[in-house]
């Protein structure tokens, strides 16, 4: 329903036995992403082969949790573009009683949809 909002995350059909997931920053906030998972960020772009790679906050291999930076900046997380969309239209109206002030306004969120596609 609510797929095309920022942070929104599809989980893919089949998940492995080991667990495995990485908290990335994207657009601004932080988003828990595993292998094969679909995420809707704002607007990235992406390099000539389509790819991009996000920053790790937090990786969660198992039992075993890394959160030092000197360990992160070891791992990699690769995304596939799969498309560039926008979000909803936003309606944002000011109105000011007895003064004849009303203003009506509108926002589309550029956005982008990735599938994740390694964590190492």
């Amino acid at each position: 329903m609510f797929r095309d909002r920022p942070g929104a995350v599809e989980h893919p059909e089949e998940l492995g036995t080991k667990l495995v997931y990485a908290v990335v920053r994207a657009g601004g906030r932080q988003e828990k992403v595993e292998v094969g998972s679909i995420v809707t960020l704002d607007r990235v772009q992406a390099g000539e082969d389509g790819n991009i790679e996000l920053a790790a906050v937090l990786l969660v291999d198992g039992d075993k949790i890394t959160s030092d930076a000197a360990s992160l900046s070891k791992v990699t997380v690769t995304a596939e573009v799969l498309e560039d969309l926008r979000g909803p239209k936003i309606v944002i109206q000011k109105f000011k009683n007895k003064t004849g002030y009303k203003k009506r306004q509108g926002h589309r969120q550029e956005l982008t949809r990735v599938k994740v596609t390694g964590i190492k």
